[in-house]
C-alpha cells in the first residue's frame, strides 16, 4: 500500500476517550504502515493527540519501522486493562521471541517511542505475570525511547531486551512491578536483556528516573548463560529511589555507570549479583561519580562476579549496613573477584562498616578514600511498651526513651510477630521504612495499637572503616585517610581483619588509620606476609 510517512491516529479510527478500545484500531495502523515501510525502506510516523487511549485485553503486535509519537506525558495516554482477559498480560507494545520469533534476523528497527504515558494500573492477572509490562519488545536495532511515563505495571514498566543503537531517555518509571512480592523475575521500573546481538550491545540509558519499583529501578540482565556479556553499555545521570535494588548489573561486561543517584532502596543502591535469570554477575564496570546515599542495607553489593570492577569518586553514605560489602549469594559464581578498585570515595556515615569484605579478593586495590564517621548503629538492645508508647504509619515513639540519635540505623524492631526496620532516630522516635518499594506505611496490617510492647536489637561490635571476614589475597592499601570525628565515636577500628579471615602479602602503606574509637587497628588473625609502613594511628 502507499502510505504518508507522518499520520494521525485519529484519522486512523482512534477516539482517545478512556472508554473504547482503541486497540484494534492501533493495530489495523500499526500493520498496515507496517507493510508499507516493507515494501519501501522508509519509516512511518503514528502521531496521537492528546486524549485517553484504552488498549484491552490483548497488547498490539508492533512492526518494524513504526514509530509512535504522542503530545507529551499527561496530554497522551495509554491505559492498559484486562478485563475481559484476566490470564493474558497487556503491555502497550510486545514483539518477542518466544511469541513472535524475534531474533537478529527478525528484529524491530527504525523506531521511537516518545511523550507518552503508559498507565498499567487496571491490568490484574490471577498469578503474577512477568510479560505483564508497559513495553515488552526484543531484538530492537537503532530504536529511540524517549520522554515516557510508565506507572503502576504489574510486572516491569520498561522491559525490552536487546537493544542495538538505541538510546533510551527521559523514561520516568513509577511503582511497576506491583504484582511483585519482589522474588520474582521482572517487576523493575527499567528492565533490560541482553547478549542478543552478540559480544557487543551499544546502547545508552540516560537521565531516566526509577520509583518505589517492585525489584529493580534499573536493571541490566544476561538472558542465556553461554552468551558473553555485552560490552558498549552506558548508565549515565539517572535517579533510582525506594526500589529494592537502585541499579544492577546481572551479567554484563564493562558496564559504565556515572553522575546517577541510588538513594533509599530497600536492599542496595548498586548491586552485581547472581540474582539474574542466568546467574551470571557482572564484570569489568565503571562505577563513578555517583551519590550512593541511604539505602535501607548497602550502599554497594559485590559478589558472584569474577571480576574487575572499580568505583571512583562516589559519594556511599547514610545506609543502612555497610557503604560496601563484598558477598557471594548461594547458586551463582564462588570463585574470587580479582581486581576490585575502590578509589578516591567518600564513604561515610553508613551504620554498620564502610567496607566489609565477606568474599574472597585477590589483588583488591583500595586507595585515597577517606573512610569516617561509620558505625553509627551502636546503640544497645532496648524494648518498651505501654504508656507514652505510639505507632504511626511510618513511625514509633517512645515519651520515656533516651536512644542515642542515629544509634538504632538499620536495626529491625519486632512488635509482637511483626517487623520493620529503622532508617533513623532521635532521642524519642523511630523513623521506619515502608513495608515494600512504593508504599506509604512500615505495616502491612496497619500500625499497632498504642502501648504494645516492641522490642530493639542490640548492636554488633566491633563496626570499623575496613574490615577483612574473608580470604583477601595480595591487597594493595594506600593513602587512605580512615578515621571517626563524631561525639561519641562509633567506628571502632580503622581496620579489622576478623578471625575468619586470611590476609596474605600485598601492600598497606601511607594510611592515616589514627582517630577511631577503640584503636587504628585489631587483628584476630594475624596478616601474612607483605609490607607495611607509613602508616598512622
Amino acid at each position: 500500500m502507499t502510505a504518508p510517512l507522518t499520520v494521525d491516529a485519529h484519522e486512523y479510527g482512534l477516539v482517545g476517550d478512556g472508554t473504547t478500545d482503541d486497540r484494534p484500531a492501533l493495530q489495523k495502523l500499526v500493520d498496515a504502515l507496517g507493510e508499507a515501510t516493507a515494501a519501501d525502506g522508509r519509516p512511518r510516523t503514528v502521531r496521537v493527540p492528546a486524549g485517553r487511549y484504552l488498549i484491552r485485553d490483548r497488547p498490539v503486535l508492533w512492526r518494524s519501522g513504526v514509530s509512535l509519537v504522542g503530545a507529551g506525558r499527561g496530554a497522551t495516554c495509554f491505559a492498559l486493562a484486562n478485563p475481559g482477559a484476566p490470564d493474558q498480560p497487556v503491555p502497550l507494545a510486545w514483539f518477542t521471541t518466544a511469541q513472535h520469533g524475534a531474533g537478529r534476523d527478525n528484529h524491530i528497527a527504525d523506531i521511537t517511542f516518545a511523550h507518552f504515558e503508559i498507565d498499567g494500573s487496571e491490568v490484574h492477572t490471577e498469578e503474577y505475570e512477568v510479560l505483564a509490562k508497559g513495553l515488552g519488545l526484543q531484538y530492537v536495532l537503532r530504536g529511540r525511547f524517549t520522554d515516557l511515563y510508565i506507572h503502576d505495571t504489574a510486572a516491569t514498566g520498561f522491559g525490552c531486551d536487546f537493544l542495538q543503537d538505541t538510546v533510551v531517555e527521559g523514561v520516568l518509571t513509577e511503582r511497576c512491578g506491583r504484582q511483585d512480592p519482589g522474588e520474582k523475575m521482572g517487576g523493575a521500573g527499567i528492565g533490560i536483556g541482553v547478549g542478543g546481538w552478540g559480544p557487543v550491545e551499544r546502547l545508552s540509558v540516560t537521565a531516566c528516573v526509577a520509583t518505589g519499583n517492585g525489584t529493580n529501578g534499573i536493571f541490566l540482565e544476561l538472558q542465556q548463560e553461554d552468551w558473553p556479556p555485552p560490552r558498549g553499555i552506558r548508565i549515565t545521570a539517572c535517579h533510582t529511589e525506594d526500589n529494592r535494588y537502585g541499579i544492577s548489573d546481572w551479567g554484563t561486561d564493562g558496564l559504565l555507570v556515572t553522575g546517577s543517584t541510588m538513594i533509599g532502596n530497600h536492599v542496595a543502591g548498586f548491586d552485581v549479583s547472581s540474582q539474574g535469570t542466568t546467574s551470571v554477575g557482572g564484570r569489568g564496570g565503571i562505577v563513578t561519580g555517583c551519590v550512593i546515599d541511604g539505602n535501607l542495607r548497602d550502599g554497594i553489593a559485590v559478589g558472584n562476579t569474577p571480576g574487575p570492577y572499580a568505583f571512583r569518586g562516589n559519594r556511599i553514605s547514610n545506609n543502612g549496613r555497610h557503604g560496601y560489602w563484598q558477598h557471594n549469594l548461594a547458586g551463582g559464581d564462588q570463585e574470587a573477584t580479582t581486581d576490585i578498585v575502590l578509589e578516591s570515595n567518600d564513604i561515610r556515615h553508613n551504620a554498620l562498616d564502610g567496607i566489609r569484605v565477606d568474599a574472597a579478593l585477590h589483588e583488591p586495590a583500595i586507595l585515597g578514600n577517606r573512610v569516617r564517621d561509620n558505625g553509627r548503629r551502636c546503640a544497645p538492645a532496648a524494648e518498651g511498651g505501654g504508656e507514652g508508647v505510639r505507632f504511626g504509619p511510618r513511625s514509633l515513639t517512645d515519651a520515656g526513651a533516651d536512644w542515642l540519635p542515629g544509634g538504632h540505623h538499620g536495626k529491625q524492631l519486632t512488635v509482637g510477630d511483626r517487623t520493620a526496620l529503622v532508617v533513623a532516630n532521635t532521642a524519642t522516635e523511630l523513623t521506619l521504612a515502608p513495608e515494600r518499594p512504593g508504599a506509604t506505611t512500615a505495616w502491612l496490617d496497619g500500625a499497632p495499637a498504642p502501648g504494645s510492647a516492641y522490642r530493639l536489637e542490640d548492636s554488633p561490635a566491633p563496626r570499623a572503616g575496613l574490615t577483612a571476614a574473608a580470604a583477601v589475597k595480595h591487597p594493595y592499601v594506600h593513602g587512605n585517610r580512615i578515621w571517626d570525628d563524631q561525639h561519641p565515636r562509633t567506628q571502632t577500628h580503622a581496620l579489622w581483619i576478623a578471625h575468619e579471615a586470611t590476609w596474605t602479602g600485598g601492600r598497606v602503606s601511607g594510611n592515616d588509620f589514627g582517630g577511631n574509637a577503640s584503636a587504628g587497628t585489631r587483628f584476630d588473625s594475624a596478616p601474612s606476609g607483605g609490607r607495611w609502613r607509613d602508616n598512622d594511628g
